[in-house]
């Protein structure tokens, strides 16, 4: 795990290092980005056995699924055939003739052989399932950062940070080490107080925190406790069902948070979060302690989440696949750098590649405008589509009430009634085809 506790600069130094390293390496890593830049084998160790597949991670993911496919098939069909086997030497029995018994011997070898060559496909790993829910919707302004500064002894962390978040957006705030994400985070949390400047959270706006130290956990707490101190209306039951979405079950429940791992303590921080049920979550490097697959549960709850990220993080994979603002805070404040890691990475790379003495031409800055005109416009299309697929799901339920009144026998006897609610559902279909076109326009743009 060498890049768990380093900035993106660090993890693309140790890139280049590696391919530019004539030795041999091995590396064991959650960081699927970097196993995609540095490896060309890959060992996967599962159930007591070690595979090895050619090529990176994503090469494995491929090869994996095909032979995990074919297992199952030949498992499958090989199973068909034990049967259809079984039949025929009942049916020889049956008829119970002398010449009948070759065939069934003859049979029974080839069952015994095929018994003997059938492997059962390896069970998955037991993996996380869950969601984010939301109490409320917040108002359209989620979070307002105005020329914000915050200092120690006296001296400058960062000054004149500003950013603008809107109601579902996703945004990343990168930055070096030691430069202030986590500082930045805490201030808007009212830990920290800002040396200059100011910020505002919109109406409705229910602020959720998870915290990459995992301070907030009590060593000599249990597991069930720490989960039932923070809702004690929940019933043990309750709890329990909720701790086995996060795979603790069992007496699992009564260990102590001592004698966890950094990705079981992160579990139960993401499940407090996850019964919270905020709009508006700060997420302070929410995949540093997680494996692989733990990574990819988060990715699904946090992609289909209703309410709005601002997310701390080094893992760009997560954030090319969630990503609809890039800040980068640096001690002069806060850059807008796009809308994907790898829109930022080209950025940087023709930032750093610039001659410093020579001053952008006006063409350039113009492109720089347009491109990012461009970019805030498809971040308000992916918001906005967001909000098209809850406004059409509720618009549905809306016909399906509407229709259910007016199959009722008591309406059926009112003209009047019955006419109203007609042309109300003529009006709502209306509305729900007019969301469902402008959805389909957006879909076919983006969700490829």
């Amino acid at each position: 795990e060498p890049t768990n506790h380093l900035d993106i600069a660090s993890v693309e130094w140790l890139e280049d290092f590696l391919h530019s390293f004539s030795g041999s390496y091995i590396v064991t890593s959650h960081d699927r980005y970097f196993l995609d830049r540095t490896t060309d084998r890959t060992f996967e160790l599962k159930n007591h056995r070690m595979r090895l597949f050619s090529g990176n991670y994503s090469s494995y993911l491929k090869q994996k699924a095909e032979l995990d496919l074919a297992a199952k098939r030949k498992y499958e069909n090989t199973q068909k055939e034990i049967s259809r086997l079984n039949g025929i030497v009942e049916q020889q029995r049956r008829w119970n003739q002398e010449r009948n018994y070759k065939t069934i011997a003859n049979k029974e070898k080839s069952i015994g052989r095929l018994e003997g060559m059938l492997e059962t496909p390896e069970k998955e790993d037991a993996a996380m399932h869950f969601h984010f829910g939301i109490n409320h919707q917040s108002g359209n302004d989620v979070l307002s950062v105005k020329n914000l500064a915050i200092s120690f002894d006296g001296k400058h962390l960062f000054q004149h940070a500003n950013m603008e978040i809107h109601r579902g957006e996703r945004v990343f705030l990168l930055g070096a080490n030691g430069c202030g994400k986590t500082s930045f985070l805490k201030t808007l949390l009212g830990i920290n107080s800002p040396s200059e400047g100011s910020f505002r959270f919109g109406v409705g706006v229910d602020v959720g925190y998870y915290d990459q130290l995992q301070t907030e956990l009590r060593p000599d707490k249990t597991v069930i406790d720490e989960v039932w101190d923070y809702y004690p209306r929940m019933t043990q039951t309750e709890v329990r069902s909720a701790l086995a979405v996060f795979l603790f079950r069992g007496d699992n429940v009564f260990k102590p948070v001592s004698a966890l791992s950094g990705g079981e303590r992160a579990k139960i921080l993401l499940l407090r979060l996850m019964l919270s049920k905020n709009n508006f979550l700060l997420l302070d490097e929410p995949t540093n302690h997680l494996d692989i697959s733990s990574c990819e549960a988060l990715e699904n709850a946090l992609r289909n989440y209703e309410g709005t990220l601002l997310i701390v993080s080094h893992d760009r994979y997560l954030i090319n696949k969630l990503a609809d603002k890039i800040y980068y805070l640096t001690a002069d404040g806060t850059e807008f750098c796009g809308s994907s890691y790898d829109e930022y990475a080209e950025s940087a790379k023709a930032k750093h590649s610039a001659p410093a003495a020579k001053k952008p031409e006006f063409p350039r800055k113009n492109e720089y405008q347009k491109h990012k005109a461009i970019g805030a416009a498809a971040r308000k299309e992916k918001a906005e589509l967001r909000r098209l697929e809850n406004s059409i799901s509720n618009s549905e339920k809306e016909i399906s009430q509407l229709e259910s009144q007016l199959e009722n026998p008591e309406t059926a006897c009112d003209y009047e009634k019955a006419m109203e609610i007609s042309n109300k559902l003529a009006e709502q279909k209306k509305e729900n085809d007019s969301l469902f076109q402008r959805w389909s326009v957006l879909a076919q743009k983006y969700e490829a």
